[in-house]
Parts: C-alpha cells; sequence; structure tokens
C-alpha cells in the first residue's frame, strides 16, 4: 500500500514543478525543493520515455553556420621560413672565373633552399648548362656522377614550375616533370635532392620504382596533383598500362644515366614512354650521359630539338679531386691489408666495392667476424632492406658498407672520404664511376685500389681511360699482418638432396621369407 501512496506522491510532485507554458521557470530553487546528493532522483515515467522516442530531432539547416569561425588560412610547408628569410643573408663574394648562383634569375624559395646546402658557387656543368636550359632551350650533356649534373636540372625544373604555375584544378597521376633513371638508388638519390631544394616550394614529388610496395606508390601518384615524378622504366609503364599515371601534361623530360639505359636494354621502354609525352617542340627535353657514343648521340638527336651540348672530361675529376692510390698484393694478403688500412686509419665510414654478389657476400661475412660493423649491398637485397642499409651507413650506424657496382651510380652521401675497389672493376668507365662516391662537387677524396695477380692486367685499360698513370706501390709488412678474429666462424648446413621424383623412386619389395 505504501508504494503505491509513494508513486502517487511522486507523480503530484511532478506536476507541481512542471513550468507554465510560455513561462521561464526561475533558475533558483527553493529550500524545499533542494534535495540530499545521496537520495536517488525519480526516473522518468512509461508514458515520457514512449513520447521522447517519437520525438523528433530538428532537421539542419543547410548552408553556412550561424556560430562564426576564424578563417584558417593553409600554409605551405616552410612558408613561414620562407617569409621570414631575405636575400640579404645569402651574400657571396664575386669571384673571378665562378660563376654565382645570383647571377641567374631563380626565385627566392629556391635560392632559400641553395643557402640552407651551403652551396655558394656553380660547378663547371652547371655554368655552362643553366643559362641554356632556365631559358627553355634543350640540351645534352656529358658529365659523370659527383659533377652537380643532377642539381643542375632540378634547378631548371624548379625554375620552370614556380614561374609558370597552373591555374585552376589539375587532375591527379598528371605530372608537369618526369625524370626517368636506370636504377632504384639513383631514383632515390635524385628524390632526395629535389626534395632539399625544393624545401620552401610546395611541389609534390613522386619517386615510382619496382620492389616497393605497388599500392602505397599508386596512392601516391592518384590522391592529388603531382608536380615531378622520378621513376625507372619499368615500374613507371605498369602505372601508365593501368591508367593511373597520364604523360599527356609533361613540360620537362629528363633521361638521366642514357648510357647506362642503353646497356641494361630500358631504351624500347624509354621510347614508349617518351612517345606517350608530347611531342618534342612542346616539351623541353634533357638527356645525360657518361659517355656520349654513336647510339646515344642518335638517341638525343631523336628525341631533342637543337640541343645545346655540353661536355665535361671525365679526367677532371678523377684526377683533381680524388687521391687514387693502387696496392700491389696478391689475393691472399688482399683481407687482411683491408683490415689494417680501416682499422689503422680509424675510418669510420668506408665503401667497398667487388665485381660479384657472392664476393660481397663472403667480405662482408669476414669483416662481421673480425669485428667491423658492415653490410652488404647488391642485387640478391630486397629493396627495403638496401634503403635501410643505406641509411644506416649515412647516419653512420654502419662503418662499412660492401657493395657490387648496381649501387655505384646511386650512392651519394656526404662527407665520405675514402671508397675502396677490393676487386678492380672490368670496364674502365665503372672505376671512374666508384671513386665518383668521393671527392663529389670538389671536396677531396681517397681512392684505395688493390691489383692482385687477376687486377693487374685492368691497370692498363683504367690509365688509357683516365689519361694518366696511377700510383702504384707495395703496402708495408706491419699492414699485411693478419688480424685476430672475434667470432667463430659461421657453419653453413648444406642443403638436403632432394627427394626423387614420385614416377623415379625404387619400388618396395618386401623381402621373401
Amino acid at each position: 500500500m505504501q508504494s503505491i501512496l509513494q508513486k502517487v506522491l511522486n507523480k503530484f510532485r511532478k506536476k507541481s514543478k512542471a513550468p507554465v507554458e510560455g513561462k521561464i521557470s526561475s533558475t533558483k530553487k527553493s529550500p524545499q525543493s533542494k534535495r540530499s546528493t545521496t537520495e536517488p532522483k525519480p526516473g522518468p515515467s512509461r508514458s515520457e520515455q514512449k513520447s521522447n522516442a517519437h520525438r523528433r530531432r530538428p532537421p539542419r539547416k543547410k548552408g553556412k553556420p550561424n556560430h562564426r569561425t576564424r578563417s584558417t588560412k593553409i600554409e605551405a610547408p616552410g612558408a613561414s621560413l620562407a617569409e621570414k628569410w631575405d636575400i640579404s643573408n645569402f651574400k657571396v663574394d664575386p669571384l673571378e672565373g665562378k660563376t654565382r648562383f645570383h647571377d641567374f634569375d631563380l626565385p627566392i624559395p629556391l635560392l632559400h633552399a641553395i643557402f640552407d646546402l651551403g652551396f655558394k658557387y656553380c660547378t663547371p656543368i652547371q655554368t655552362e648548362i643553366l643559362p641554356s636550359t632556365l631559358s627553355g632551350k634543350d640540351a645534352t650533356g656529358r658529365a659523370q656522377t659527383g659533377t652537380g649534373k643532377t642539381a643542375a636540372f632540378l634547378i631548371t625544373i624548379i625554375t620552370r614550375v614556380l614561374n609558370k604555375p597552373i591555374q585552376g584544378k589539375r587532375k591527379p597521376g598528371t605530372p608537369r616533370v618526369l625524370v626517368i633513371a636506370p636504377t632504384r638508388e639513383l631514383v632515390l638519390q635524385i628524390s632526395e635532392e629535389a626534395r632539399q631544394l625544393a624545401k620552401y616550394c610546395n611541389l609534390k614529388i613522386v619517386s615510382v620504382f619496382g620492389g616497393m610496395d605497388y599500392e602505397k606508390q599508386k596512392r601516391q601518384l592518384t590522391n592529388a596533383a603531382v608536380d615531378l615524378v622520378v621513376a625507372t622504366p619499368g615500374r613507371l609503364l605498369d602505372f601508365q598500362r593501368r591508367g593511373d599515371l597520364n604523360l599527356k601534361q609533361v613540360e620537362v623530360m629528363i633521361i638521366d644515366e642514357a648510357d647506362r639505359m642503353l646497356d641494361m636494354g630500358f631504351i624500347p621502354d624509354v621510347r614508349k614512354i617518351i612517345y606517350s609525352t608530347p611531342k618534342k617542340d612542346k616539351r623541353q627535353t634533357l638527356l645525360f650521359s657518361a659517355t656520349l657514343t654513336r647510339e646515344v648521340t642518335r638517341l638525343a638527336e631523336q628525341w631533342t630539338r637543337d640541343p645545346v651540348t655540353i661536355e665535361i672530361e671525365p679526367e677532371q675529376i678523377a684526377v683533381d679531386t680524388v687521391d687514387q692510390i693502387v696496392y700491389l698484393v696478391t689475393l691472399s694478403e688482399k683481407f687482411a691489408l683491408l683490415f689494417n688500412i680501416i682499422s689503422k686509419q680509424n675510418l669510420d665510414r668506408v665503401l667497398i666495392f667487388c665485381n660479384r654478389r657472392d664476393e660481397v657476400r663472403r667480405l662482408a661475412e669476414m669483416l662481421t667476424r673480425y669485428g667491423i660493423n658492415c653490410a652488404e649491398l647488391s642485387g640478391d637485397v630486397p629493396q627495403n632492406k638496401r634503403i635501410r642499409r643505406l641509411n644506416d651507413f649515412k647516419n653512420k650506424k654502419v662503418r662499412a658498407l660492401v657493395a657490387t657496382d648496381v649501387a655505384g651510380r646511386g650512392i651519394h652521401i656526404e662527407g665520405m672520404d675514402h671508397v675502396i675497389n677490393y676487386t678492380l672493376p672490368r670496364d674502365p668507365e665503372d672505376y671512374v664511376h666508384r671513386i665518383g662516391r668521393t671527392g663529389r662537387a670538389g671536396s677531396a677524396g681517397t681512392s684505395v685500389s688493390f691489383a692482385d695477380e687477376e687486377d693487374a692486367f685492368y691497370l692498363p685499360p683504367i690509365e688509357k681511360f683516365m689519361g694518366r698513370e696511377l700510383n702504384c706501390i707495395q703496402p708495408e709488412d706491419e699492414w699485411l699482418t693478419k688480424p685476430v678474429p672475434v667470432h667463430a666462424k659461421k657453419k653453413y648446413n648444406p642443403r638436403p638432396a632432394k627427394r626423387p621424383a614420385s614416377g623415379n623412386r625404387r619400388k618396395y619389395h618386401p623381402r621373401r621369407k
């Protein structure tokens, strides 16, 4: 009976507290209406719950919201830094025979990035080629790695894109500039330098190459408009066949290491790519090669229009900036000499070249066994591991990097002083590319080569190619002392012999009793 009375009393209290229509109930509570915190509040009745369930939410008004919102201005990366920077901060004194970047009409954001990188004067190829390329002319350049040719065509690209912006929306997957390179390492190197120079320019740069996540690269191409694509020919054609990439709007086409592409058989793929771009009279084409052979010159004539030809002699780099030493040793003395050079000269970062993948693997295992932190870089290593090992080597987490020529044209590391040719290359041109990893852009470097009983026969062709004799010496006896291994030698378990096919297996015949 008391529960029924309590329910009636609660209903009566709710009706007395309900506000009259058209009047606002006062916020002040009477002392009688105050409840203790411990007393539970009565819940809504069933009729109220049903009415609340059927009550609809008022529709949202279309258009601008009533509340005022502050206008947020989206700034490009590095825009605030670019506003604070002025060209007066970039002071470079004129020098006779030297060309400053100030002497060209370059955009301020680009000059800001050049200032951050510490560049003051142009290299010879930049001095000769930039006046023509900045004016929109086609060009063919013969230059080795380390001459500054990558920065030369990147400065041309960025200047054109900034000076001729496209108004309105652009379709995703339609780059304005296309750079083709033969190897993944070279694509990564060009992309990294492009991002450094375009630091304050708000340009989208995409790297496209095989061995990495296809879908990730596809999203980078198709999510937004792209300014610059740096690619290897094979992966670029894959995206083009699937319709994820359209080359009809390419304004500048750059072909790097054309001779290398010719040797690797990429020219048919490159020809397909070029035919997918606008005609040569409607685009600017730059072609670079370490050597201008008849085949490369013929390709340049097909793909360019009245090009300016610039040639930088290879021996100019190899002789002037790199101290080259050749040690005459036997095959059994090579490892001891290598170990003592690294340890006694206290080299914190050294690049070692071998000719074959098995040589790279064996030498890396030997160095690890004798306590030198090293990594190997060859075609057997997956692409993601190659990138990680290169970054570890750049950040000095790895002391020695043993590589084949697959990395010879793709490694660009600032401040690397020593390159060692554990085995001499069979092609004299590869020798120049190897030692070009040090002494880059005019800085000093040291190249050490080992000439054993077999490799000594390859010295005369190298000297003829460079036009000078190499300094061949014999090492001192203390440099040939064999070190003591730190770790035990790895034991290799031979693979088990394959079981013969079912048709060739011997049938089981039970023994007769």
